[in-house]
């Protein structure tokens, strides 16, 4: 994890990780009240939960893409799954330039997807040009992606979280999620995508 060094109350140097997480807490409660507005819109279009974290909580670790290259079987149908996907050194350094993230929770990863793309361009408009989102789970837009010929839907495909090496996992319970590992059809499924902000 990057120690990203923030100020006390004393003016001495505390660095980020090494605070209690009651103070992580606090201390990415800074500044989220411009966002609150964009949370609550993405609730209603189909998503269960919304909140505004601190891009520094954004985990990413090789193993994950291994586990979407050997563990789904989607993956490498679409542009937006491995080797197509950036790689997790890539999104690291990607996640290094954004001070804040919005991590979207849904049981239904379609709508989480397309919900996930309309709070980008929401962001985008409203000033927030650097927003760009990852959805969860391999793309579904097309029957066939054009791997050869390029995105036919570059406005509204996005790779998912894992296939960018993010540790879905780690991050989500990171900030506050209660994520298990579904063993049966019959468990709950949980999905996230993150939007990355400013």
């Amino acid at each position: 994890m990057v120690a990203y060094p923030i100020r006390s109350g004393k003016e001495k140097i505390v660095f980020f990780h090494s605070l209690p997480a009651r103070d992580r807490r606090a201390t990415a409660a800074v500044k989220k009240a411009d966002l609150k507005p964009y949370c609550g819109a993405v609730l209603r279009r189909g998503c269960g939960r919304a909140v505004v974290i601190p891009a520094s909580t954004v985990t990413t670790a090789a193993w994950v893409r291994y586990k979407c290259r050997w563990g789904c079987p989607g993956c490498g149908w679409t542009l937006m799954c491995p080797p197509h996907s950036p790689t997790p050194a890539e999104t690291a350094e990607l996640v290094r330039c954004y001070r804040r993230a919005i991590l979207l929770h849904s049981p239904e990863h379609r709508r989480l997807n397309k919900a996930a793309v309309w709070l980008e361009r929401e962001l985008f408009l409203a000033g927030y040009y650097k927003a760009w989102a990852m959805g969860s789970g391999p793309c579904r837009l097309c029957t066939t992606c054009a791997l050869d010929k390029g995105c036919r839907h570059p406005d509204l495909a996005r790779p998912a979280m894992e296939a960018c090496g993010v540790d879905v996992f780690e991050t989500a319970r990171r900030n506050g999620f209660r994520v298990d590992v579904v063993k049966t059809r019959r468990d709950r499924q949980d999905y996230f995508a993150l939007v990355l902000v400013d």
